[in-house]
């Protein structure tokens, strides 16, 4: 995809970037059955209705198309890629030629409409798109959607994949990511490339409205609130280090649980 950059005849556009979407494939009247509403929640509870995740809320109406995440086998052909507003990455609508149904997936940098994709264990062909298990692809190979105890939990955002750096009869090593180091089963599943819209982290969104149309509402500074929402409220830190508004320290403070 091309990057373009707006020209600055207002203020709104001057600093905006985006990715020009005229390649991919619109939504036509055949694949809007697939496609359904999905209620929000804007950050707070379902059973409580009180804030759980702040920053959430309004945005213009998206309607949620459903992704397949899983291994079974079959034998499919890209009909489309297409943009989703719940993700970053594109998506492919595929064609299942054996069960005849359509179903999208996360797109692969590089594949297009046309390419026949395969799920398989075994009979497994190196090619962009194919998905099979670790102990079939060899060491320094790059994939993405990685599954762990049968769900697909990493490398699924735009631009992302993990690496396979060493390989025995029964395990994998590979590095996330984030560079982190995990040792997984070679029965696993990840499926060869890159996941699509690479650029999407040179995108600059140009002014704050566009946030709130994604759905993103205002942080605000604790510093500037009153003391008694923020423990920093009244222009003061309280006199003790960075806190969170529920007084656990930001800065130092290791956040991550070691493995016993």
């Amino acid at each position: 995809m091309q990057i373009f950059k707006s020209k600055p005849y207002n203020p709104s556009v001057r600093h905006h970037i985006n990715i020009k979407k005229s390649l991919l494939s619109k939504t036509n009247k055949l694949f809007k059955q697939t496609i359904k509403g999905l209620k929000r929640f804007s950050g707070r509870s379902s059973s409580t209705g009180r804030i759980t995740v702040r920053h959430i809320g309004g945005g213009a109406k998206r309607r949620f198309r459903e992704i397949v995440f899983s291994n079974d086998e079959r034998t499919s052909i890209v009909v489309a890629v297409m943009h989703d507003p719940f993700r970053n990455s594109f998506v492919s609508l595929n064609f299942d030629l054996e069960q005849k149904i359509f179903f999208r997936t996360l797109a692969t940098k590089g594949v297009g409409p046309g390419i026949v994709q395969k799920c398989s264990g075994e009979n497994f062909e190196l090619k962009l798109g194919n998905r099979t298990m670790l102990k079939n692809i060899p060491t320094g190979s790059i994939l993405h959607s990685l599954s762990s105890n049968s769900h697909i939990k990493f490398a699924r955002s735009a631009g992302l994949f993990f690496q396979i750096i060493q390989k025995t009869q029964t395990t994998c090593k590979i590095r996330l990511p984030s560079g982190f180091i995990k040792e997984i089963s070679s029965s696993e599943f990840g499926t060869l490339g890159v996941v699509s819209n690479f650029q999407h982290n040179q995108i600059s969104i140009g002014k704050a409205g566009r946030n709130r149309w994604l759905g993103i509402r205002p942080t605000v500074r604790g510093i500037a609130m009153n003391p008694v929402d923020h423990p920093h409220g009244g222009r003061t830190n309280g006199g003790r280090p960075s806190v969170t508004p529920w007084g656990i320290p930001t800065k130092g403070k290791p956040t991550v649980l070691k493995k016993k």
